[in-house]
């Protein structure tokens, strides 16, 4: 099975750089460069899967890929009532932050997010072991999910940028 992971297109200026896990925005489509994404419409897609917030679906859509299945699995990782939406400048300024929550990813993310570590990976792995083999898979999604994906694969990259794609071939 080869997976090509993508991600979605940019959201308008004043929802980016902020930690929009599970609220259901907007791509801006003024910012969406084919360029990015040339190459993927020209490829034969045996199976697409998409997260079910639009920003993703808008992503492939723009794309000119309408047949797609939609998985709630592949959803942003759910934050903190109090965290989403909210940009790191914000984030610095609520009472309950503190400076020392930055120094470990562990304390970070339990301090932003609803959902463990645990739970994000145990959601994405589930995702990964319901593919289907011998497939070629288009999977479009978010920056924190298609890295936790990436990284479950053993396939490290810091940060995928908007509509930036990776193929990862002979996944198993």
């Amino acid at each position: 099975m080869a997976l090509t992971l993508l991600r979605h297109a940019p959201l308008p200026k004043e929802n980016e750089h902020r930690y929009n896990g599970w609220t259901d925005l907007d791509i801006d489509p003024a910012l969406f460069d084919t360029q990015k994404v040339a190459l993927l419409t020209q490829q034969k897609f045996d199976i697409i899967y998409t997260s079910d917030l639009v920003r993703c679906q808008q992503t492939l859509e723009m794309m000119g890929m309408n047949e797609y299945i939609t998985d709630e699995r592949l959803r942003e990782v759910r934050f903190k009532d109090e965290i989403e939406g909210l940009n790191f400048n914000e984030i610095e300024k609520l009472d309950s932050y503190k400076s020392s929550y930055i120094e470990e990813k562990e304390s970070w993310h339990e301090y932003i997010c609803e959902e463990s570590q645990e739970a994000f990976e145990a959601r994405i792995k589930d995702f990964l072991e319901d593919l289907p083999t011998n497939q070629e898979i288009l999977i479009c999604s978010h920056g924190g999910t298609l890295q936790k994906m990436m990284a479950i694969l053993g396939y490290a990259k810091n940060k995928i940028a908007y509509l930036e794609h990776i193929r990862i071939d002979n996944v198993i």
